[in-house]
């Protein structure tokens, strides 16, 4: 019988708004539908100041070497993100590896902010089939 696929996903979020990344994380890691790693980097597990200009290019630095051996980047369409310059940041990092970039809608909502819908290869709901079906689909 053959092994199924590990994929190595990076989930973008804010730091200072990281209740939807974890409740992404929970449900991945609740289910027995895919196995996956996590290459984020948790709120609780900064890896560098992002404020300070030595700090932003350590951190860009350090978001490629997370990013390019990821197999699909998930980003979370809530409100904070349409105002991060770390989502773009990610988001021009993924295409410069060709990542396949995933657009989840938050729970409970309808509307995504357009800099997600514009990068994302496809957009899921916030359903546990509906993420892990558009993962196997997109990720390489």
């Amino acid at each position: 019988m053959a092994k199924e696929k590990q994929y190595d996903l990076f989930i973008s979020h804010t730091w200072q708004f990281s209740e939807n990344y974890y409740r992404l994380e929970n449900l991945l890691r609740k289910t027995d539908l895919i196995r996956w790693r996590n290459y984020s980097v948790p709120v609780d597990d900064p890896l560098v100041d992002p404020d300070s200009s030595v700090g932003k290019a350590y951190l860009t630095e350090l978001l490629t070497r997370q990013v390019k051996p990821a197999n699909c980047v998930l980003i979370i369409g809530d409100h904070h993100t349409a105002r991060s310059e770390w989502v773009v940041k990610e988001i021009e990092i993924a295409r410069l590896y060709h990542k396949p970039i995933l657009g989840v809608y938050p729970r409970g909502k309808k509307t995504i902010p357009s800099i997600v819908k514009n990068a994302a290869h496809e957009l899921a709901g916030w359903n546990t089939a509906s993420i892990v079906n558009a993962i196997k689909r997109i990720a390489i």
